[in-house]
Formats: structure tokens, sequence, C-alpha cells
């Protein structure tokens, strides 16, 4: 242990220190862990939130969405899906038709969004037809010709309808007939009830197989767009790009980044504005550390006398300081560090935080807590106190022994 070390430490522990030294010291190692572990609990929300809300919204939705320009729908889809699943990075392609209707069951009746499409792909892509909690993934229709539907937990809940009900669909784009436009209508059977846990899903999906979207839409064998799942959805964009050359003219594209580009923005300036506003805690530590520091060079003014004129150089005695300070930032920021994780581990375990699903998508407070958080918040606490340990080992290199010991 160098000599610097020996002196930071001893005058650390020393139990002839006053006792509001001690705890002074004391108050700046807690102001330091307090700071870091509300820092590291906010950040692992933060990020838990924005993780759980991707993950929930890429268990139903595609990472990609190819739209025909100027058009109703893709009638070539086949043959465009067989193109376009040569892609690189393409990991699957399904067809969809998205229709608002109005669900009818007895006396309750309600708009919802109908997507068509087909299931044996569907089943292979999308998570949210896997999580049935009540009758059974099928789409095959009943012995009468009624096809089937599969509608969300809370949207069965609301309407009061469970697998074996029969329901009717309305759908605004009628016919026209010598009466004028009437409203489509047809009659389904409810096979399955899925729970995707996002609540917009649960609440306002159905899904039924293409033949009676079409057929519900007034259309022919055509599709209102593909939809496209990828192997890393980081690389949706370039990819995107790719499969709008290969489909040629005609086509466009939206990426999960592009309709949720408002909700992961606000997610990372909250982020941000946390971090700025939480570290302000971290910074009064700092000012902790420099009252701690200020005081031990006033009480140990002789001492240091004592040591410059046995041949201590000023450098040395800047750095007694400096690595006192630095102990003292350490200590605190591992206890922080400690239990921030570990705070935020048991409130993500057990699921401490409710929160209402029709306000916040989820139904509980998910903490991820990320290692490099760690790091960045260990570097910024340990750097606020660095810097809290300059002026005072600098006050303390700046004493004359002669006119501290002139008069014993």
């Amino acid at each position: 242990m160098t000599f610097e070390w020996l002196v930071a430490l001893r005058y650390l522990r020393s139990p002839h220190r006053p006792a509001v030294l001690r705890l002074v010291t004391l108050l700046a190692v807690i102001g330091v862990a307090a700071g870091v572990t509300t820092l590291v609990i906010a950040l692992s929300m933060n990020t838990g939130f924005r993780q759980a809300i991707r993950d929930r919204l890429l268990s139903v939705t595609a990472h990609i969405n190819l739209k025909p320009i100027g058009r109703d729908g893709i009638s070539d889809y086949r043959g465009l899906m067989a193109r376009l699943k040569e892609a690189p990075g393409v990991r699957s392609i399904e067809p969809a038709i998205y229709d608002t209707v109005l669900l009818s069951a007895g006396q309750h009746a309600r708009g919802i969004v109908l997507k068509g499409v087909n299931p044996e792909l569907e089943l292979n892509a999308s998570e949210a037809l896997h999580h049935i909690i009540a009758g059974a993934e099928d789409f095959s229709a009943d012995a009468d010709g009624i096809p089937a539907l599969l509608v969300g937990r809370i949207l069965a809940e609301d309407m009061k309808v469970s697998a074996g009900t029969y329901v009717t669909l309305t759908s605004p784009q009628g016919s026209l007939t010598p009466f004028g436009m009437v409203p489509r209508s047809r009659r389904f059977r409810v096979t399955g009830i899925f729970d995707s846990g996002f609540y917009d899903y649960d609440a306002n999906w159905a899904f039924v197989t293409l033949g009676p979207a079409q057929g519900l839409a007034g259309i022919g064998d055509v599709v209102s767009l593909l939809e496209v799942r990828v192997m890393r959805m980081d690389d949706a964009p370039s990819i995107a790009q790719d499969l709008v050359r290969r489909a040629g003219q005609g086509f466009t594209f939206t990426t999960w980044m592009d309709e949720n580009r408002a909700l992961f923005h606000a997610l990372s300036l909250e982020k941000l504005v946390t971090a700025l506003f939480i570290g302000l805690i971290t910074f009064v530590a700092g000012l902790n550390i420099l009252v701690v520091l200020t005081m031990t060079v006033t009480d140990r003014a002789r001492d240091i006398a004592v040591l410059m004129a046995m041949g201590a150089r000023r450098q040395q005695v800047r750095k007694i300081f400096i690595l006192q300070g630095l102990i003292v930032s350490i200590a605190g920021t591992a206890s922080g560090l400690l239990v921030g994780y570990t705070l935020a581990w048991v409130a993500n375990q057990w699921r401490l935080i409710p929160l209402n699903p029709e306000v916040y998508a989820i139904p509980y407070v998910p903490f991820h807590a990320n290692a490099l958080d760690a790091v960045w918040i260990a570097a910024a606490a340990l750097a606020i106190s660095l810097a809290a340990t300059m002026l005072p080992a600098r006050s303390a290199s700046r004493i004359l022994p002669v006119e501290i010991l002139r008069f014993e």
C-alpha cells in the first residue's frame, strides 16, 4: 500500500475524528448511494417500459408493412410474396386485410378492427394467437358454413361472448341496391379468445380468414398489404427499401419504427430528462464530499504540516485528499448500484407496482436493469465526486508548515 493510500484510510477510519465529521462523512456516503440507487431504478423503469412496449407491439404487429400506392389492394399478392421471400433478412411474409366493422352480440354492439389472415402463416408469425385462454386456434367453419372468429379477451368480456357464441359483423362499406347503400352483414362463430397482453389489441381486435374478410369488405381475391417480419428488427428500414425495389413501381412501406416513432421518442426524451434531474442528487452528494474534505483539512492541518515538514511533497498531500474523497465516492456508488439493481430485480420479478392497462397498455411497471447503465452511472458519480475533491485537496497542498508549527 502506498503512502497516500495509507494516510487517506487512516484519516477515514480514525476513532479520534470529531463526531460531526464522522456524521458528515456517513451522510456523504448515503447521499451518493441514494443518488445512484434512484438513478438505477429510474433508468431501469424507463428501459423496462421501452422494452415491454416494443416486445408487446412486435408480438402482434409486423416489422414492415408493404402497401400499394393509389390502389385499393394487392391482387397478385401470392406471386409478390414468392419473390419477396428470397430477400436477405426476411423471416416471414403474411397477407392481411384490415377493416373497421361493427360487432353485434345480443344487446351489445361496438366498433372493432377486423383483420383477415392466412391462418397457417399468421400462427407461425404472430404471438397473439398463441395465447388462447378459451376455445382453440380454430379457423374452420362450423357444419352450417358459418366462418370462425377469434377475439381479444377484453373485447369478449365487454361484449359478454365466449367460445361458441354467434355474433354479427357489419361493414360500413355496403352494397348498392335499388333502396340505396345497404351495409354488408355476416354471422360468425367465436371459436377462440386470445390474450396478447397488449390492451389495445385485446380490447379492439378480432381475426378471421381471408375469404370471409374479403366477402365482408366486398372485394375479390385482394389483400390490403403484406406484413413482413425480419430476422433483426433494427434492420427493418434497410430491408424495407430492398423489398420495395424488388416489388417494383407502385409500392411503399412503413416500419415498426415509423408507426411508433412518437412513442419511442417520448420514452427516450423521458429517459434523458430523468437522468439529468436525478443526477442532481449525485451532484448534491458531491457537495457533501467537498464539505467532508474541507472539514478534514481544517481538522488535520497540524498533521499535514508535520507530514510536509518531514518531507511529504505537495503532490502527495493533494493525492491523500483526492483518494479520501474517492473512497467515499466508491463506497456510496457501490452501495447504490447494489441496492438499486436489487430493488429493480425484486420489483420486476414480483410485479410490485400495478398499472391500469387501459392507460399504460401493460398491467405492471416493468424494470430492466441494463449493465451499460451501471457503467456510465458509476463513471458519472465518480467524476462528480472527484471534481468535488479538487478544491479541498488543493487547499491542503498549499498549507505552509512554518505558519502552522510556529507556535507549537
